[in-house]
């Protein structure tokens, strides 16, 4: 896929509509983190350093096309001039009279964020009325928001066809690296994937058991693949209608001679509660009537052997119920063995990122996606909305 880049446009004394990812956590009405907005930075930078008017647009939660002081960019317009070290006008609202002043005032060198486009119910039907209003608040379209690409809303997708549009520097670098796995990865090729759920990764498993050396799998999604080679598994999560899948995909990989490998030892309980004691046993060992809730030290020490040898690592989701101690002892060491790997590692999902940045161990990843829907999207080979839009030749 090539990508329109952003030095395909002349941008100076425009204005750009920037659509970036500022769904952040607020707390007590700040931001709790701010690693999507500093990603957006040098795409923004770039623009004012080359004479544009920026109008920013985001969404933040999920509020449903109605208006919910609950879900406002106000306090990420307020964090955003800090980080800019200048003024960012806020408008009250997306396409009415507020934007349109905001707009019109905006001169180059000027920043301006748009209320949250989730408070237009066009937003989410992608309707090209709603479009229509928010590109006739600019002369350009720069798409810098990843972790939206996958949506085919008005922001992402419509406005795009409306005005003359580019990927933004982030946008163009996640569609750039997450290419080369696909296309040209070093090898080995490790994929880890984790999570709750085997249905949020059947497409992807199968897209890599077409590409990958060996894919390790921990999680509660593992649950649902051990339970499918005859394994009782108690009162562990499990997604009963996804084990005649799990087992298929455990034999498509046997079939193309890639390596599936599943815990071999896990972490059970009674219960989620921290005081509850807690046991490692092997994985064939009756769990009785107890909970899986994380993988266990053998595991992490043969996903650790191929993550050593890899060329190419793609991470996404935790081993175990990482918010929980010591339930996230196979997180952590899954996450310490990427960091320290020789291979080009590409990490992406909440939960991921959250455990490499409590070991202070992010700087040591080649790439953090910021888009974990969209990253796992795009490697199962599906279009994007967000990324089509943008293509040289549309």
């Amino acid at each position: 896929m090539t990508l329109k880049t952003l030095d395909t446009l002349d941008v100076a004394g425009k204005r750009v509509l920037v659509r970036v990812d500022f769904n952040v956590p607020l707390e007590d009405g700040q931001v709790a983190d701010d690693s999507r907005i500093q990603a957006a930075l040098p795409t923004i930078q770039y623009l004012l350093d080359h004479g544009a008017a920026v109008l920013l647009a985001s969404h933040l939660g999920r509020p449903n096309g109605q208006i919910n002081p609950d879900y406002s960019l106000k306090p990420v317009s307020e964090y955003l001039s800090s980080l800019i070290d200048g003024p960012v006008t806020f408008a009250t609202d997306v396409v009415g009279e507020s934007a349109q002043q905001v707009a019109r005032d905006l001169k180059p060198g000027d920043v301006a964020l748009l209320e949250n486009v989730r408070f237009e119910p066009g937003e989410e039907k992608n309707e090209r009325a709603f479009a229509q209003k928010l590109a006739a608040l600019a002369d350009l379209y720069v798409n810098d928001a990843f972790g939206a690409a996958h949506r085919a809303h008005a922001s992402t997708a419509a406005v795009a066809e409306l005005l003359p549009g580019a990927a933004g520097l982030l946008m163009a670098n996640e569609a750039e690296v997450l290419g080369r796995v696909l296309s040209d990865p070093d090898g080995p090729l490790v994929v880890i994937l984790g999570g709750a759920k085997v249905s949020d990764k059947i497409g992807v498993i199968e897209a890599f058991i077409r590409k990958a050396d060996s894919i390790l799998i921990g999680g509660g999604m593992a649950n649902t693949f051990i339970a499918a080679q005859g394994i009782k598994i108690g009162r562990s999560l499990v997604e009963k209608d996804k084990i005649d899948v799990a087992r298929s995909l455990i034999t498509q990989a046997n079939d193309a001679g890639v390596e599936l490998l599943l815990p071999v030892d896990i972490a059970i309980a009674p219960s989620l509660d921290e005081s509850a004691a807690h046991q490692i046993i092997p994985v064939t060992q009756s769990v009785g009537d107890e909970m899986i809730l994380d993988i266990g030290p053998d595991t992490v020490k043969l996903f650790d052997a191929w993550i050593g040898r890899a060329g190419t690592i793609v991470w996404n989701g935790p081993m175990g119920v990482f918010e929980k101690p010591p339930f996230d002892a196979g997180t952590r060491g899954v996450a310490a063995a990427v960091a320290v790997a020789d291979g080009f590692s590409i990490v992406g999902g909440g939960d991921s990122i959250a455990a490499l940045q409590k070991l202070d161990l992010a700087d040591q990843i080649n790439h953090v996606s910021t888009g974990g829907g969209a990253s796992l999207e795009f490697l199962e080979g599906q279009t994007l909305p967000g990324l089509a839009a943008l293509e040289a030749g549309q």
